[in-house]
């Protein structure tokens, strides 16, 4: 209970905030202030939830196949590409201007050349996601080990501590905040790929819903997808914030 006290504490203006912006649209809907085509009543957005709430449900659970799988891929790959540049003074001289090269390339982009080279359209859809993600991350694990704190490699000599060891108890830990925030950030980006991926290259999902209703005009259900579309990446977001803060609170007060 105590913890649900400090929730509402911490959120209570959050909430006000949220509910002023429902209410302010349930005035200018439901009076017909703006087109009502476009702008629904909230009476037509709960029906079109009661009535969409499965399918709705069915397409996150395909936009969450697309994405987990998407983003461990390009974690590794990340991992694989960050790890040796951030140990190697010589080779960010030699590579950082090629990832800085790649990194400034929207993955928005690539879709046209995607569409036509991968295999099918689900391929296209991961390699744009795993594009968007690698770079932040990529740069995260680069800066992250590049910058550790003297004090701990000194500390590492002092106790001997090398090879394998060294990397995954001493460099990936002090390493760790800059990583996690440079994938936090690129996670965001990646909802705004994975939604353009599902509204032109898939049947299901997310996107999808909110496009196809889009195109018969069906705009309550526009409306219902959209906000079921942000409460869910919202709660995504929120859950992988609190794992990023588990997983540093060494690091924090």
């Amino acid at each position: 209970m105590s913890k649900f006290k400090n929730y509402l504490k911490k959120y209570w203006i959050t909430f006000l905030i949220l509910a002023l912006i429902v209410a302010g649209y349930a005035v200018i809907a439901n009076k017909r202030l703006l087109d009502p085509f476009l702008f629904p009543s909230t009476h037509d957005i709960n029906k079109s939830f009661a009535d969409n709430g499965k399918t709705m449900f069915i397409n996150m659970i395909s936009s969450f196949i697309l994405l987990f799988p998407s983003l461990f891929i390009a974690v590794v790959i990340s991992l694989l590409i960050g790890v040796p540049i951030g140990l190697n003074k010589r080779l960010r001289e030699i590579l950082l201007p090629i990832v800085y090269g790649f990194s400034v390339i929207p993955s928005l982009l690539l879709s046209p050349f995607l569409l036509l080279l991968a295999p099918s359209l689900l391929a296209a859809s991961r390699i744009m996601i795993i594009y968007n993600v690698i770079w932040p991350t990529c740069f995260g694990v680069i800066y992250g080990i590049a910058t550790i704190d003297k004090n701990y490699l000194d500390t590492a000599d002092t106790l001997e501590i090398k090879g394998l060891k060294r990397l995954f108890h001493v460099i990936m830990p002090a390493s760790l905040p800059t990583i996690l925030s440079g994938f936090v950030s690129s996670l965001r980006g990646s909802f705004t790929v994975l939604v353009f991926a599902e509204m032109y290259g898939a049947k299901y999902g997310m996107g999808y819903f909110v496009k196809k209703n889009a195109d018969f005009g069906l705009f309550s259900n526009v409306w219902s997808g959209f906000i079921f579309l942000v409460v869910v990446l919202v709660i995504v977001l929120r859950i992988f914030e609190a794992i990023k803060d588990r997983a540093l609170r060494w690091t924090m007060d």
